[in-house]
Formats: C-alpha cells, structure tokens, sequence
C-alpha cells in the first residue's frame, strides 16, 4: 500500500476509534476534538479532547450562581485603617452640607473627597468653592476644573480654554480633570477627531505645569470594550448590559491608538504632573503598567473603579504596589459607602475568594493583597497630599 495511502488510513483509524471510545463511556453527544480546538457550542471539556454536553438545560450566564463551598477567615474591613484622600469622585462637592454624607465618611474614614467635575465655567467653579469655605467642613472636599475641548484649533479657542483654565485656578479649582471624551469622541473646529496629543492642546498641558495643579486624565475605556463583543470577551456581560460602552472599531480609534496618543503627550510635558485615571487601563496588563511609569517620572496612577484587576492576581499586584508605591494613588469613582469597604478588604488583608460588589463587572472573585501600613499610607493619603498641593496639608498621622 502507497505510503500516503498508509498515512491516511492510519489517521482515519485514530479518528475512529478516539471516538469510538468516546462512545463506549455511555455517554451521548461526546465528541473528541483535536489540539488547539475548541469545544462546540453547548459543550464543555470534559476530558482531554473529549467535549460533552449537561444532560438537564444550561442555564443562562445571568441564571447561574454557583454557591462557594470555599471556607477560609473572613476579615471585613468597615474602615480604612489610615484616613483617605479620594481623588477621584463626582459631584461630591455637593455633599459640603449634607450630614447624613459626612456622617459616612467619617464612619468609613474619607478624609477629604475630590470633585473631578467641576465644570469649564470658572464661576460656577468659584460658587462650589465659596460653599466650601463657608462650611464647617471646607477641609473635606476639594474642586477641579475641567475644559471644553470640542472646537480646538478654531478662531479664539486656545485664548479661551487658557483664561477660563487659569481663572478657575484663581477660584480655587486644584487640578484639571480630562474626560474619556477626548479622543473618542471632542472634535476640532474643522470636524476632525481631536487626538489626545494634538498640538493645538499643548499650550493647556503647559499651564497646568505653571500653575502647579495636576491634571487627571480618563483615557478610552477597559481594553475589552474595544474587542469583537463574542463569547470571548470577558466584559460580554456589561457591554450587553450597557450597549453605550462598546467601541467598535467602525466607530472610534483603537485602544491602541488612544494609548499611544496618550503616553506620547505625557512624554511631551515632562514638567506637568499627570494622574492616568484608572491604573490607565494597565491593571490588567501589569508589565505594561510598570514600562509606563518606568519612562514618564511625572505619571501617576489612581486605582478608581479597577479593583477586580488587583483582587484576581492578588501577588502580583501587591508587589507592583509595593514597587511603586510612590506613584499609586486611592480613588473610587462613583460614590457608594457600600462598596469603599470592598478596596479596604482588598488592599488591608489576605482574604480569599470573596465577592466583587458588581457582578456583571467581573464574573471572577476578588482575594485580598495583604499591604504593609507603609504602602497603605502612601495609597491611601501621603502621594495625594504631594501630587495635588491644593488638599489640606496638615492634621495627617506620621
């Protein structure tokens, strides 16, 4: 018989008898697949190579809540165990008032809340402050400005954007905040998608290093959000829950694009200090994170609305924050007292395979770093306090 003849008669009888003996488990709808394929719909690995079916109905992904069995110590953490300086809330500024809110913080340990939306009108931003100062709590809350980026490079806009900028400084306002929209979605007089490192910004990026405020910057969105939106895509759940939050590529630049515009402006004004707001999408990329601040001295992080990246690798993470423990700093997003305790069990202990407040925003468990007092201090106030000079200095535990 011709050797490719052999060959083939051979393999056919591999192929035969691998199901055949997939067959004699009694087991109907097993099928054998080869290496580096994957199980059909509706089956799972159950052996090597060997895929098979539930024999009841599966449920759907939203319908299936497996109890743990996992017991191990439980240590909830109501409290921080040092004061926080949250750098990264919205609308907080109109909690100056609001006992029931100051009431939370204290029984939490929020030191000082940090209101990114504080609007491109420098009176607006001077009425937040006044009421502030006015309060017996002007030393919890702090203010920044914000700039209307839409219409750059159009006839007076930069003259505009500066004067309002460093008017709101005057006001009170202690840092710029940069929404997500820049590069998604502002666009330039001339109708043009305005890049992130456009020229015609560089004069803001050069103020704020004047003025000695820091600037906050939302750059795209989780990397997921910008991926096919198949069964693959570990955000599936939100992005289906949330259709507004998917970025097809038909649509907006690449998550990799907006990384490079980003990075390349931070290299551009080495004397303005920049906060990439959401671990700058590198929490779950921690070796990208670390060349990221390994070349650009004047970036930060904050670790708002990212914990299920350090709960689901918790080693790697405490050692990247024990590494960089100069350059991370603590913020939330959006206010719920609910959830903060979910950041102090993480960062403050070693517990295991607990649950994240936000299931459609990470299916998996969150485990808890175990940081040193050391580290925790520097997360949790001593790196706000020396990024944005404008918080209240003083009254801070050694």
């Amino acid at each position: 018989m011709p050797i490719r003849r052999t060959t083939a008669w051979i393999l056919a009888t591999a192929v035969a008898t691998g199901a055949a003996l997939v067959a004699q488990r009694g087991r109907a709808g097993w099928i054998a697949i080869s290496e580096g394929q994957e199980c059909p719909p509706g089956t799972t690995e159950a052996r090597h190579l060997e895929c098979a079916p539930p024999d009841s109905p599966p449920p759907s992904i939203l319908d299936y809540r497996p109890r743990s069995t996992v017991v191990a110590p439980v240590h909830l953490v109501p409290k921080a165990k040092f004061p926080i300086v949250d750098v990264h809330t919205h609308g907080s500024a109109s909690f100056v008032n609001n006992l029931e809110r100051i009431r939370e913080m204290d029984a939490l340990n929020l030191r000082v809340l940090v209101d990114l939306s504080g609007g491109t009108d420098p009176g607006v931003i001077k009425r937040k402050v006044d009421a502030i100062n006015a309060s017996p709590y002007k030393d919890r809350f702090r203010v920044f400005a914000n700039v209307e980026w839409s219409g750059a490079g159009g006839s007076g806009w930069r003259e505009r954007a500066i004067a309002n900028l460093r008017q709101a400084v005057q006001n009170g306002a202690i840092g710029l905040k940069v929404f997500k929209e820049l590069g998604l979605s502002n666009r330039k007089a001339d109708g043009s998608r305005l890049a992130v490192d456009d020229p015609d910004l560089d004069p803001v990026w050069d103020l704020a290093g004047e003025l000695n405020i820091p600037v906050i910057i939302h750059t795209a969105e989780p990397q997921e959000f910008f991926s096919p939106l198949d069964y693959h895509n570990e955000r599936w759940l939100e992005l289906n829950i949330f259709r507004d939050r998917y970025r097809p590529p038909d649509r907006y630049p690449t998550f990799q694009q907006l990384m490079k515009e980003r990075d390349h402006m931070f290299a551009k004004h080495p004397r303005t200090r920049f906060i990439a707001a959401h671990f700058g999408w590198c929490g779950n990329d921690l070796p990208r994170a670390a060349r990221l601040l390994d070349a650009l001295p004047n970036v930060v992080f904050d670790v708002a609305a990212v914990l299920y990246e350090f709960g689901r690798q918790p080693y790697a993470a405490a050692q990247f924050f024990t590494k960089y423990q100069d350059r991370i700093m603590f913020g939330k997003d959006v206010y719920d007292a609910s959830e903060y305790p979910s950041y102090w069990r993480v960062f403050e202990t070693h517990d295991e395979y607990f649950d994240y407040y936000r299931p459609y925003h990470a299916f998996w468990k969150l485990n808890g770093m175990g940081l040193s007092d050391a580290v925790l201090k520097k997360l949790y106030f001593q790196n706000a306090l020396r990024v944005e000079p404008g918080l209240p200095q003083t009254g801070w535990p050694k």
